[in-house]
């Protein structure tokens, strides 16, 4: 079986459920495990990742408003591939294949590959997920003992936030200029670390709030775990927030993490989130 992933989050549920071997190609932003670096890349991106965060959300908001896709596929080496499985995403059209592109590339295969669509929004969508890719791959049970093996560490997660201290108040942003508050599964992990998300609920998308607005949450830890960035980017820009309104939000107690291997993908390491999270609470 020849597999492609479009996305991060699905080659690192391939990995996970023993389907590493299967891979023949990934995205353009494929990078964990390892061994992936060495195989063809079938997407590209019409947005410079270097570009001030500003700039990259001025992008984003254009393509989402003219329909005009910043991902491309390189359907010629899509092709030579030759994928039996096909696996992408539906839960965002500007950073990553969206569902019409991945439509429009799967006409222009042949053999027609089978597709593998994600769209989680909560850590439960997300074992389904795991669960649907083992389907696809034909590693059912083996994606069945990966779930099985996150559900304990959840389970453990769950029993140290309900014997320990009252909650901390948390606030997650995956982005700072403009401000993003983390959504979807961001808000479930830090319930599971001990915490409460005052900025958002679960399962809701990111969504933009101004320095103002979010001083007024007073959380007790603020989390920047930026979409997309690592730690080290991420510090770069924490370090470039000139806002006078951020200043009462950020001398509070701030935290980095590595928002790109950690919150922003929907795979089996979001359990490792949590579990950072947790560490960051009790710290």
């Amino acid at each position: 079986m020849r597999v492609v992933s479009l996305l991060p989050a699905a080659t690192e549920i391939v990995a996970a459920i023993g389907g590493a071997g299967l891979l023949v190609g990934v995205s353009h932003e494929c990078d964990y495990p390892p061994s992936v670096h060495a195989l063809p890349r079938v997407t590209h991106t019409r947005v410079d990742p270097a570009l001030p965060a500003r700039e990259i959300d001025r992008l984003m908001g254009e393509a989402k408003r003219t329909g005009i896709a910043p991902i491309g596929v390189d359907v010629q080496t899509l092709a030579r591939l030759r994928p039996d499985v096909l696996i992408g995403q539906s839960i965002c059209e500007v950073c990553a294949v969206g569902t019409d592109e991945l439509a429009r590339v799967v006409r222009a295969l042949d053999p027609t590959p089978w597709v593998v669509t994600l769209h989680p929004h909560t850590l439960t969508d997300v074992f389904g997920d795991i669960a649907r890719v083992g389907e696809g791959i034909a590693r059912r049970n083996e994606a069945a003992q990966v779930v099985a093996e996150l559900t304990e560490r959840v389970r453990t997660l769950q029993h140290s936030a309900a014997t320990g201290a009252a909650a901390v108040r948390v606030l997650v942003l995956e982005w700072l200029d403009p401000p993003y508050v983390a959504g979807h599964w961001v808000p479930e992990l830090v319930a599971l670390a001990g915490g409460t998300d005052v900025g958002n609920v679960a399962g809701a998308p990111a969504v933009v709030r101004s320095w103002g607005e979010l001083a007024v949450t007073a959380p007790d830890l603020v989390v920047i775990a930026l979409c997309g960035f690592d730690a080290a980017r991420a510090r770069r820009e924490l370090a470039a927030v000139t806002d006078p309104d951020a200043q009462a939000l950020l001398t509070r107690r701030v935290e980095v993490i590595d928002g790109n291997a950690y919150t922003s993908r929907p795979g089996p390491r979001l359990v490792e989130a949590a579990e950072i999270l947790a560490r960051l609470i009790r710290s």
